[in-house]
């Protein structure tokens, strides 16, 4: 293409999955070969991956003195320029197809719930983040963990396929202080959450290994009790556990789910079920519209225990009551399970508690139009911190 169109010069923004380095790196070789001149750019990040370092000059393992690091440097960034008025075309016509007859989409109308959420390109990215620096961003810090409240950003699939970059999100924040200042709050938890994704990537970078294989090399020995039983159970939204579920089946509905609800299910995978944390990395990467190799590794090993600063092995959420402070109008979960609405609000949460005559007035029968628990919350935690303890102690449980 480059030899039709009699280009010179190739730019791209990189990319930092490993084998996609790899790959670019093989690419670029390549191109310079033929005479090229290539040139390639961060827009995915704040920061080069290897750049942020700790005082001796190592990779970061714990996230606060990270962001730390990196909030000295964010002031010193460059705005975003703004867009040409128009891209010159080749002088040439290159040989080229239209997009319709690559027959791209799927025949199976199986990605309804995809586009009937989300917007892809430029300019349904700009779209949302405008939106989310009119509106959500005044609601951040006391609505993003509620799952029944539209209060997060939805930005992550735009900025995971370089639709937006996090130095735009950055200079949108930073102008909606002008407007209105009481949003500081907001504006420093969002971005602390884009600080997160950075810290994923500088993982990622240092700990290529961690993709496949735990930080923390103890975790080898953990006894994970793989049952696929269990795992399609999850898969599927039929756990026992509504806001499980919710989310479970959400993701699959919509490619998406709530940042809180992925630390819960995660949890019960990892920890009540004990399934292996790649079983649920895998799945996630399968279905999430924002499938990002260093989120998704990040976030899995943190709720198994495994990563670099991961949640105390200690730390096993209850999805019951993390169900009730999360949603407590019930409404995410009559929303995602409806098998379960016309239950009084003191039995959605747990529905194995209802007495016989309030499951039958609400025309539910347990076993058969929604699971019993797949497992004992109380006993499982004690199964799972024996095998934390296990590890811990240098053996395994």
């Amino acid at each position: 293409m480059a030899r039709e169109c009699s280009a010179t010069e190739i730019y791209w923004n990189r990319l930092y999955d490993p084998a996609i380095v790899a790959r670019d790196t093989r690419l670029e070789a390549e191109l310079r070969a033929s005479g090229l001149h290539c040139e390639s750019f961060n827009s995915t990040l704040f920061f080069e991956p290897g750049d942020i370092r700790t005082g001796q000059g190592g990779p970061y393992r714990v996230f606060t003195p990270f962001w730390r690091t990196c909030q000295q440097q964010l002031d010193q960034l460059p705005g975003p320029v703004p867009a040409p008025q128009r891209i010159p075309a080749p002088a040439v016509t290159v040989a080229s197809v239209a997009v319709d007859e690559l027959d791209l989409l799927p025949r199976l109308e199986s990605d309804a719930g995809l586009r009937s959420n989300w917007t892809p390109g430029e300019a349904g990215a700009l779209d949302r983040l405008e939106a989310f620096g009119n509106t959500a961003l005044d609601h951040y810090v006391s609505g993003r963990d509620r799952p029944d409240q539209a209060c997060t950003s939805r930005l992550s699939p735009h900025l995971h396929f370089g639709e937006l970059g996090p130095g735009q999100c950055l200079a949108a924040v930073r102008n909606a202080l002008l407007d209105h200042e009481g949003a500081r709050s907001a504006a420093e938890g969002f971005l602390r959450q884009l600080g997160w994704r950075e810290f994923a990537h500088h993982l990622l970078h240092h700990y290529p290994a961690t993709t496949h294989a735990p930080l923390d090399a103890r975790f080898e020995r953990f006894p994970w009790e793989p049952n696929r039983q269990w795992q399609d159970a999850w898969q599927r939204g039929r756990t026992g556990f509504p806001i499980v579920d919710a989310g479970m089946r959400e993701l699959w509905a919509t490619g998406w789910m709530h940042n809180r609800v992925r630390m819960i299910v995660a949890s019960l995978l990892t920890k009540n079920l004990r399934q292996h944390w790649l079983e649920g990395a895998r799945w996630f990467w399968d279905t999430l519209v924002d499938a990002s190799l260093a989120n998704n590794t990040l976030g899995w090993q943190w709720t198994a225990g495994c990563g670099a600063d991961a949640a105390p092995y200690f730390r096993i959420f209850n999805p019951v009551l993390q169900a009730e402070r999360y949603d407590p109008q019930r409404t995410y979960i009559r929303r995602w399970v409806p098998e379960l609405a016309r239950l009084p609000d003191n039995y959605v949460h747990r529905p194995w508690q209802a007495p016989a005559t309030v499951l039958a007035a609400a025309r539910v029968s347990l076993g058969r139009d929604y699971p019993l628990p797949i497992v004992d919350l109380p006993a499982s935690r004690d199964l799972a911190l024996r095998g934390y303890a296990g590890v811990r102690a240098g053996g395994t449980v």
